[in-house]
């Protein structure tokens, strides 16, 4: 990573940081939504077919949807929000390549993204007592926040996509229907078959299944791992080549 690289990392961060609603939204509204959701269940009840408690498992699915929050919602409304407002074309006559621009955005997003991940794990543990070993808690703050780089990079794919006025309903569609169908806010048991058989190779599916996994105390499945490569590879490919097309245009 160069320092001009760098330098726009620690300024977009310093921007979110500064923004209220932002910081609202993606740090304590999933804590909000654990409380919500899994706060009202006991520690005896399992997620269906499995020995996971409801508890740990809202707890990894609301960790994974604020990381979510924090990577996609604010990334892509901003991108096509500085296109428009010439940000972006006054960049490219600075020495940062394209490919610059694309990974400050991603890395920015997943620095922003790991706040949203501890206060949800804080709050389990203080409310509902969720107890791991520590490599658990630690393996599951890595793997949490590694894999939301791969919806970062899809944030800003959708940031250059749309325009400014397009972004968020184009975005808010990608948010609810990947978290929805990923499991992020119910068990994807409790869906027919013929759906199950669609979501489980959904990115957010195999994101949830990387904790799953680490709190009945294995490591994350290879096939999760291998889906979330696949879609970082295909986001931040799309990312690229939407920017190289957004600047012939410029």
């Amino acid at each position: 990573m160069t320092t001009g690289t760098l330098k726009l990392v620690k300024l977009e961060v310093t921007r979110a940081l500064r923004n209220k609603k932002y910081l609202f939204f993606t740090v304590l509204y999933p804590a909000a939504l654990f409380l919500m959701l899994g706060g009202t269940l006991n520690g005896t009840t399992k997620v269906m077919g499995t020995d996971l408690a409801m508890p740990a498992f809202y707890m990894v699915a609301m960790a994974s949807f604020g990381a979510l929050t924090a990577v996609l919602m604010g990334n892509s409304e901003r991108i096509a929000k500085e296109r428009e407002a010439g940000w972006v074309r006054q960049l490219r006559l600075t020495s940062l390549p394209g490919r610059g621009y694309v990974l400050a955005k991603t890395a920015s997003a997943g620095v922003l993204s790991l706040p949203a991940i501890l206060v949800v794990f804080a709050v389990a543990a203080l409310v509902k007592g969720v107890r791991f070993e520590v490599w658990q808690w630690l393996a599951l703050t890595g793997s949490i926040w590694a894999g939301s780089l791969v919806f970062a990079a899809l944030g800003v794919a959708l940031g250059y996509l749309a325009s400014g006025d397009t972004v968020r309903p184009i975005t808010m569609l990608f948010y609810f229907g990947l978290s929805i169908l990923g499991g992020l806010w119910m068990p994807t048991a409790a869906f027919p078959q013929w759906l199950r058989d669609i979501c489980e190779w959904l990115p957010t599916h195999a994101y949830a299944g990387l904790g799953q996994a680490i709190e009945l105390g294995g490591a994350p499945h290879m096939k999760d791992v291998a889906i979330l490569a696949v879609y970082f590879v295909l986001f931040t490919g799309a990312a690229a080549w939407l920017y190289r097309k957004d600047s012939l245009k410029a």
